[in-house]
């Protein structure tokens, strides 16, 4: 992609962000479910569309290639959700202040998701046996999740957070929706920004998984980053749309852990057997609405909330 497309798509996105900033952040507020559901949908409308413009300006193959990896990472992201929702769970974050946490979080997501394409992309052209050892890392995230249990969130045992603990004094409550605040002369974290930096560090944590899935399908730098932009930017809507259901959805893990093996295989046996786009879209699209079925015919009898 010419350096005008990668101005421009920032300058989409930052324009977006910019009237979100300007226009929903002038106090905190609780985000509804109504006006999240509308979100998403102009989310999803905005994604469909920029990939209209793919299709005229680079052809049909990118375009495939650009849905097939958003579908992937909104899939990838649904599952990220649960985590977050515990993550706010344990701080003790109200709903009114969620939505700017997420808000800032996706600015940094911008910065470490570009970092890791970018490298991530440099690497494999490189050194093209790098696919094996990250098809087999996809394999090993898949099977994680399909014998994944519970969601367990225990931040305080993290090294980051620990250093920011040291460097950092932080206030016993909230302090409005400051991140920073100075008291006796010294300046002070809130557990509004102790929140978001364990956010950051998720989402890091993240992109290890989410970033080699979409490398599976894409290798373009600008296909790959802009798929995984516009599935990150939905992300706050989503959240607060599906927020009160997410426990709807205890069989999702099951989806992605094949899904991951799936793109992990096909990354790793790349030179061997190449698996159109096409079909690794299909065969995406029929395991997560399967897994989604599946929760919704067997729900979860146990009722315990988040747990899958």
């Amino acid at each position: 992609m010419s350096p005008f497309g990668w101005v421009a798509f920032h300058v989409l996105i930052l324009t977006l962000l910019a009237f979100d900033l300007l226009y929903f952040q002038k106090k905190p507020r609780e985000i509804r479910i109504r006006e999240a559901v509308l979100w998403s949908v102009f989310w999803i409308i905005l994604s469909l569309l920029f990939n209209g413009w793919i299709y005229i300006s680079k052809g049909s193959d990118a375009a495939l290639k650009f849905l097939t990896g958003y579908i992937l990472e909104k899939s990838l992201s649904v599952d990220n959700l649960f985590v977050f929702l515990l993550i706010f769970s344990h701080f003790r974050i109200p709903s009114v202040y969620q939505h700017k946490i997420l808000f800032w979080g996706i600015l940094g997501a911008l910065i470490t998701r570009i970092t890791f394409i970018l490298c991530g992309v440099a690497i494999i052209e490189a050194f093209e046996w790098v696919l094996y050892i990250l098809g087999a890392v996809l394999i090993w995230a898949g099977a994680r999740l399909l014998f994944e249990k519970d969601k367990e969130v225990e931040p305080e045992k993290g090294f980051l957070l620990k250093l920011f603990r040291r460097l950092l004094p932080i206030t016993p409550g909230l302090e409005g929706g400051r991140f920073l605040v100075k008291k006796g002369g010294r300046i002070m974290a809130t557990p509004l920004l102790v929140t978001l930096v364990v956010i950051e560090t998720t989402d890091i944590v993240f992109a290890i998984d989410s970033i080699p899935a979409v490398l599976a399908i894409a290798r373009d730098p600008f296909i790959v980053y802009t798929s995984n932009i516009f599935a990150i930017l939905g992300m706050r809507a989503l959240f607060f749309a599906l927020a009160g259901a997410m426990q709807l959805f205890h069989h999702l893990h099951y989806g992605l852990g094949a899904i991951l093996i799936f793109v992990g295989i096909k990354m790793a046996t790349e030179g061997l057997l190449h698996i159109p786009v096409a079909i690794a879209l299909a065969v995406v699209v029929v395991i997560l609405t399967l897994s989604i079925a599946a929760s919704l015919i067997f729900p979860d009898r146990k009722g315990s909330g988040l747990a899958k």
